[in-house]
């Protein structure tokens, strides 16, 4: 029977090991991670993370060939491959601080599995990691292997949380990077086994490993800079009275371009957009391209701007001022469908809003007030810390208050921003919202789900990205 292990219970290695225990009946699939209290949750009702479909997955191989476990050593020691799904973070201080990615806990994986092997393996990059860290792991393993020999693959995920499940169901395509050997090749194969157990063998693409490795980064690189694209033209839009909907939907009707990635918002988030662009950036500069760091800059440039941009908005619509002002915030979630906050915009605005001395009201349906709160008090890049690493106790803002219902969030409110595009937005009563509202009042709108018309008939100031501007709104430029 074929052993597999995965060193870190997140959001990829939970989901992906799950998928493949249900697929591979044959397979004896262990996730392992030094946190007790995430091992527990995924042995438990309530799993540590919200992905649809996910829990019966886990609940249909629990206990038969899925295994969730605090013992690191004995999982990775008996298995023949070994997955290393851990966080990749960005530096914040030392070479590289802001941008390279901090590889401390691959390392210290890498160190481990060294030590506690006693059989030869395959191990697998899972996690995003920066081109060439294949070589270094390599390096670390041969130098520590007792004559043990190691093979090293890289498998990158491209799930889109959300519809995780569904993705490892039925992927666009598995990618497998190994080295060019017959020891390589041979690792490659056995890789590709497990996936073709439910894959179509045209889906399964090998490369030699920095490819591999390069494509998830340029896989989100161009993801993200077509976000930044549509949200580049939201603000020309706004400036000249198009509607950027329009424009989206006659640019993506070209079928050299596509319609996917063409919603403009607030700006884009998730654990990996800007995490692996600014790795892009630091490897170009490493390899002397200062003009290609530039030009991936950029992405994240008009990023920060959009968010900014909604912010100034905000505050220049409600006579330049929002201090003491009830201001309901409707999503937290970096998208609908996850309790997922990792460089969610949300912060940002809040952030923003909250610098102007507003009061918040939050309500998200899967974000906990305590994510929140931790979210709002945290540095830059320590939510990309293992949880145990994290500060235990955040302190509280006090402006900010969280609730479970739209309705609470929204009473006595001088304006609404909506900022995560959960479906229940599209369908709240909207005239009760606005007859318990402070008037004039205001919404604003980062995701582009409430519709306007009705809204405006309704009374409310509406500002929609990327939209033609209110009559109220015409007359304050949203200063950058």
């Amino acid at each position: 029977m074929v052993k597999i292990c995965c060193i870190g219970a997140g959001y990829v290695g939970g989901p992906t090991m799950a998928v493949i225990a249900l697929k591979c009946p044959s397979i004896e699939v262990a996730v392992v991670d030094i946190s007790v209290s995430r091992i527990t949750a995924w042995n438990s009702d309530q799993l540590p993370i919200y992905e649809p479909g996910l829990d019966s997955v886990v609940k249909q191989c629990r206990g038969k060939n899925l295994f969730f476990s605090t013992d690191v050593e004995k999982h990775v020691s008996e298995a023949d491959i070994v997955f290393v799904s851990v966080n990749t973070p960005t530096k914040t201080r030392g070479l590289g601080a802001g941008k390279a990615a901090d590889l401390t806990y691959w390392e210290s994986a890498a160190r481990m599995i060294a030590d506690v092997s006693k059989s030869n393996k395959i191990v697998v990059e899972k996690s995003t990691v920066p081109v060439k860290t294949a070589e270094a792991i390599e390096k670390i393993l041969t130098h520590n292997s007792k004559g043990i020999e190691f093979q090293i693959l890289s498998n990158p995920e491209f799930l889109a949380e959300g519809t995780a499940i569904q993705d490892l169901f039925n992927p666009d395509r598995v990618l497998i990077g190994g080295r060019e050997t017959p020891g390589g090749q041979k690792a490659i194969q056995a890789l590709k086994d497990v996936y073709a157990q439910w894959v179509p063998e045209e889906r399964i693409l090998t490369t030699n490993l920095w490819s591999a490795e390069l494509s998830k980064l340029a896989a989100n690189a161009f993801l993200a800079q077509r976000i930044s694209s549509v949200n580049a033209m939201s603000a020309l839009c706004e400036a000249t009275g198009a509607n950027v909907t329009q424009v989206a939907y006659a640019v993506g009707k070209d079928s050299r371009i596509g319609s996917k990635f063409l919603n403009s918002s607030v700006g884009f988030g998730g654990s990996c957009f800007q995490k692996d662009i600014l790795n892009l950036v630091y490897i170009c500069e490493c390899n002397g391209l200062p003009e290609v760091a530039e030009y991936w800059k950029q992405v994240i440039k008009i990023n920060d701007y959009q968010k900014n941009r909604f912010v100034n908005r905000v505050v220049a619509s409600m006579f330049n001022t929002v201090s003491n002002k009830k201001i309901a915030i409707l999503g937290f979630a970096f998208k609908k469908d996850t309790g997922d906050t990792r460089e969610t915009p949300a912060i940002d605005v809040c952030k923003g809003l909250l610098g102007d001395k507003a009061r918040l009201s939050i309500y998200d349906p899967q974000v906990t007030e305590d994510q929140i709160q931790r979210d709002l008090t945290m540095d830059k890049f320590t939510w990309d810390h293992p949880i145990h690493l994290q500060p235990m106790s955040p302190t509280t803002v006090k402006q900010v208050s969280v609730v479970w219902d739209a309705y609470e969030a929204t009473k006595d409110a001088h304006g609404v921003c909506i900022l995560t595009e959960w479906d229940e937005f599209k369908t709240l009563d909207y005239q009760r919202i606005y007859d318990n509202m402070q008037k004039p009042a205001f919404i604003f709108d980062g995701r582009n789900v409430a519709e306007v018309d009705k809204l405006r008939e309704i009374g409310f100031i509406v500002y929609s990205i990327g939209k033609p501007l209110d009559p109220w709104l015409k007359d304050m430029p949203a200063v950058a």
